[in-house]
């Protein structure tokens, strides 16, 4: 069954293309390295470490909104097409779909972080702009696998972007909002204690995503092998919880 499933994959990588995905991704790149160019030439100090900050934190969010919007895009018009419909038709599993639709994402998320990764290079050593890159492909993919199941449970557009968007958001200032909890006082209220236990729950729940693609990273080469192998741990563990989700609510489905 791996053969159906690659060739899923390969459709899913080729549709990207062909929505000229890769020119929406350098004319990013051009836009970010603009952008930053023009504040580093503003800065007083550090204007080199204020410019790899900038272009880092940038491009991040360029590629999670690039691969989130077009896994959403490209299932609902899958959808809209009845080519889901044919699919199922057809004698495979449909955990071979899931699998098949999931790696052609995840191959499409390794453009945007490699060509990200490469302006990294003009920054920071190689090993810590690998750091970056590997770490902003991690981050792709959960989002990703998290695009696909909200739309699979939601089955629109509008609906999925914005839970992928909230998912995305949480999951970056999570840990800040729990800093921000414990840290603000040694006397706090019952209602203040039951905020922090559920802030302290959620986040259990969630991947740290502030702990992933860090701008430091470029500018002061903090990264290290712990940080590596946090990134892949969470990684995997949300991606395969995401994907059984996906898989159930697929099952679920009467088509």
């Amino acid at each position: 069954m791996m053969q159906p499933a690659l060739t899923i994959a390969h459709y899913t990588l080729l549709e990207a293309l062909r929505n000229r995905l890769l020119w929406l991704v350098l004319m990013m790149m051009a836009g970010a390295v603009a952008v930053s160019g023009f504040l580093n030439e503003l800065a007083l100090t550090e204007s080199r470490q204020l410019q790899a900050a900038l272009l880092g934190a940038v491009l991040r969010f360029a590629a999670v909104f690039l691969v989130a919007t077009f896994v959403i895009t490209s299932m609902a018009r899958e959808a809209n097409d009845k080519g889901l419909e044919l699919l199922m038709a057809l004698p495979m599993p449909r955990a071979v779909y899931l699998f098949g639709k999931l790696a052609g994402f995840g191959a499409l998320a390794m453009l945007p972080a490699l060509l990200f990764g490469a302006l990294g290079l003009f920054f920071a050593p190689p090993a810590q702009a690998a750091l970056w890159a590997f770490s902003l492909l991690c981050e792709c993919w959960i989002v990703a696998a998290f695009g696909v199941l909200c739309m699979l449970t939601l089955n629109q557009v509008l609906p999925a972007l914005a839970a992928s968007f909230a998912f995305y958001l949480l999951a970056r200032v999570i840990g800040a909002l729990q800093l921000l909890g414990h840290g603000a006082s040694t006397v706090q209220s019952g209602g203040q204690q039951v905020l922090n236990a559920g802030i302290d729950g959620l986040a259990l729940l969630l991947p740290h995503l502030d702990q992933f693609t860090r701008s430091d990273w470029l500018v002061y080469h903090r990264g290290s092998g712990a940080d590596l192998t946090t990134i892949a741990a969470q990684t995997a563990i949300y991606v395969a919880l995401m994907a059984a989700a996906a898989l159930f609510d697929l099952h679920r489905k009467a088509i």
